[in-house]
C-alpha cells in the first residue's frame, strides 16, 4: 500500500509500562493507545469512531478491543470495526520495540507530549 502521509518514529512508552490485554492511552493529539496482546504490540487511534470515547479503557481479547461505552469492537491489527454501533475503522500505526522502548510511526501532524 502506497501512502503520501509523512510520518516519523517517536518513543511513546516502555514495554514495562504495558500490561497484557490492556490499553495504555498516550496523550498525543489526537490521542493513541498502545496494547500488548498475544506477544504482539499494537497502536491505534484511541477514540472510538462511533462516539468520542477512549478505547484504552476497553476490554481486550484475541487482539480485539471492545469500547466500554456502547460495546463497539475493533481489530487491533487492522483497525477494522467488527460490530455496530461503530461502522468506521480506527487508524492503526506501525509499532516496534527497541530494547524496552516502544516506538510508533506517527503522522507528522500528530503532536507528541514532551518527555520530562
Amino acid at each position: 500500500m502506497t501512502t503520501d502521509i509523512q510520518t516519523r518514529w517517536v518513543r511513546l512508552c516502555t514495554l514495562s509500562e504495558l500490561e497484557d490485554d490492556e490499553g495504555l492511552r498516550i496523550a498525543t493529539t489526537p490521542p493513541v493507545s498502545v496494547y500488548r496482546c498475544e506477544d504482539e504490540l499494537f497502536c491505534i487511534d484511541d477514540t472510538c469512531t462511533h462516539e468520542d470515547f477512549s478505547l484504552a479503557e476497553g476490554w481486550v481479547e484475541n487482539c480485539v478491543v471492545e469500547c466500554t461505552l456502547h460495546m463497539a469492537k475493533f481489530d487491533l491489527r487492522s483497525g477494522r470495526s467488527l460490530c455496530p454501533p461503530a461502522v468506521n475503522a480506527v487508524r492503526v500505526h506501525e509499532i516496534r520495540a527497541d530494547g524496552d522502548e516502544v516506538l510508533v510511526n506517527l503522522p507528522v501532524d500528530y503532536t507528541v507530549p514532551q518527555e520530562s
